[in-house]
């Protein structure tokens, strides 16, 4: 079982999130395979990997708990502007980083806003960063 750091479970929860948000039928377990699997794509048969558990919590708590964090994140949205409004990966981002602030008890503030934008610039682009900071940053400071 391949082991992955907290930086690679973070951009695996990333790629789930988005998986799952661009696919309504697709099965967790099966976004998880799919990304977790993605080095044995040429492989002949393809060997299940386990779930990490900080993965499952991240995946699990941004699910679960999105109607929360969609109505803490709005606020700090520029005026006039929705989360319908913003780019599905920036979104999940924020979602992701603002989940592991308020629930988890192993990454500091900072550092979850600091992944988050690392997140933001492999996926997205140098605006969507400096948004992400803008935007989670109030979240540190608060």
């Amino acid at each position: 079982m391949p082991n992955f750091n907290r930086h690679q479970i973070r951009q695996a929860a990333f790629q789930v999130l988005f998986a799952l948000n661009a696919n309504d039928t697709l099965e967790l377990a099966d976004a998880y395979q799919a990304v977790l699997t993605m080095d044995q794509f040429d492989a002949e048969e393809v060997e299940e990997v386990a779930v990490p558990d900080y993965l499952a919590f991240l995946v699990t708590g941004v699910t679960e708990h999105q109607a929360e964090l969609d109505a803490a994140l709005t606020p700090y949205l520029k005026k006039g502007w929705q989360l319908s409004r913003l780019a599905k990966p920036d979104l999940i981002i924020l979602r992701l980083g603002l989940f592991e602030m308020q629930n988890s008890t192993e990454a500091p503030n900072k550092v979850a806003l600091n992944e988050a934008l690392e997140l933001a610039k492999q996926f997205t682009d140098d605006q969507a960063k400096g948004f992400v900071n803008g935007v989670l940053s109030k979240f540190v400071e608060a």
